[in-house]
């Protein structure tokens, strides 16, 4: 990938970002705390927030793993190192996988900097 296709898939994922984000506070995030659900979710399982983020955003590496997973074992199978992609995986898929666990590391950053600023 050149710099110009690197950093056009920059702009992209940016803009994803915040699409994202900003549709998911309506469904997610009370009127008041956009960390609502994780502070909820700590509470309920008796952890803190970050932990209880933590434990929601492994389901989004997982899922990446198994990405990865299934990219290997397909070019085993027909004994390559490398093929363009498994027919099983999407750019949609990857796109929505990636976004997931970049959006869980922003929202994990928002907790750290609210519990140490308000220290």
């Amino acid at each position: 990938m050149n710099v110009e296709e690197f950093n056009k898939h920059l702009n992209h994922r940016i803009k994803l970002i915040r699409q994202v984000l900003d549709s998911k506070n309506k469904e997610y995030a009370s009127d008041v705390d956009k960390l609502h659900n994780f502070k909820r979710a700590g509470d309920m399982l008796r952890q803190t927030p970050e932990k209880a983020l933590i434990g929601m955003w492994s389901k989004h590496i997982i899922s990446i793993l198994d990405i990865v997973d299934k990219i290997e074992l397909d070019n085993q199978s027909v004994g390559l190192i490398f093929t363009a992609h498994p027919n099983s995986i999407t750019i949609d898929m990857i796109e929505e996988k990636i976004g997931d666990a970049i959006n869980y590391l922003i929202l994990l950053e928002a907790l750290l900097k609210e519990r140490y600023n308000d220290e």
